[in-house]
């Protein structure tokens, strides 16, 4: 049987490759060899780029702390690694350094409706097509990350609920807060809407995730589950 690696990655299956998986998979089922090959976008000729990354990182102990310790000489000794790819690693590994050092202070809370309007309003208003999100919340309801959980068409969004406890479950998130438009303007929930709500309210609790609210956007206002008393 030939070696999958020792080919080019356009000739991979699209579930094995790096681009492909993130899109249909998300980004945490990448490993993060995987990732470092999204980011030079090619090996060389003798490898795949993902053979290629993970190659650096066993050189690196498979440390990325390590790997950041790397300057473009020392990445550019590697054949498939020219400066710009070089540069290209370091400046990634910098902003996640910057992202890691961030205070947990500057992270919006979202103790109220309103902060929850005003955090997604410039994301959500005067879109033509209905979008679902989720906001993953630590126990100090500061946001750890905003999600794009489905994208429909005037008046439907398919929602997979296991999207959502998968990457609340990785995030060790202790809320969540669902959030989703309605290009027709109307403000008000539909019966769809109170039945996914309570589906995925009694799913998390399984899990002791709360779900904290549920907003509706229009371009006009916004409706809350929570300041509505439909949801504790």
């Amino acid at each position: 049987m030939s070696n999958p690696n020792k080919l080019v990655i356009r000739e991979w299956s699209e579930a094995d490759r790096p681009r492909e998986k993130l899109l249909n998979q998300g980004r945490r089922a990448l490993t993060d060899a995987e990732l470092l090959a999204i980011l030079i976008g090619s090996g060389s000729k003798a490898e795949s780029a993902v053979e290629l990354c993970r190659r650096i990182l066993v050189d690196a102990k498979n440390n990325l702390h390590t790997l950041s310790t790397m300057d473009v000489n020392e990445l550019s000794e590697y054949n498939g690694i020219g400066e710009a790819k070089a540069i290209t690693i370091i400046a990634a590994l910098e902003l996640a350094r910057r992202k890691s050092d961030a205070p947990l202070e500057e992270r919006k809370m979202l103790n109220s409706s309103k902060h929850v309007y005003d955090l997604m309003k410039p994301i959500l208003q005067d879109l033509p097509h209905e979008e679902f999100w989720t906001l993953y919340l630590n126990t100090g309801y500061r946001i750890l990350e905003k999600q794009l959980i489905g994208r429909g068409g005037n008046d439907f969004t398919p929602v997979d609920v296991r999207i959502i406890l998968r990457t609340a479950l990785s995030l060790k998130a202790h809320a969540i807060i669902l959030v989703h438009n309605h290009p027709s303007g109307t403000l008000y929930p539909s019966n769809a809407d109170k039945i996914l709500t309570q589906k995925i309210a009694d799913t998390s609790k399984i899990m002791d995730i709360r779900v904290a609210d549920h907003l509706i956007f229009t371009d006009n206002g916004y409706y809350s589950f929570k300041d509505e008393g439909v949801i504790e």
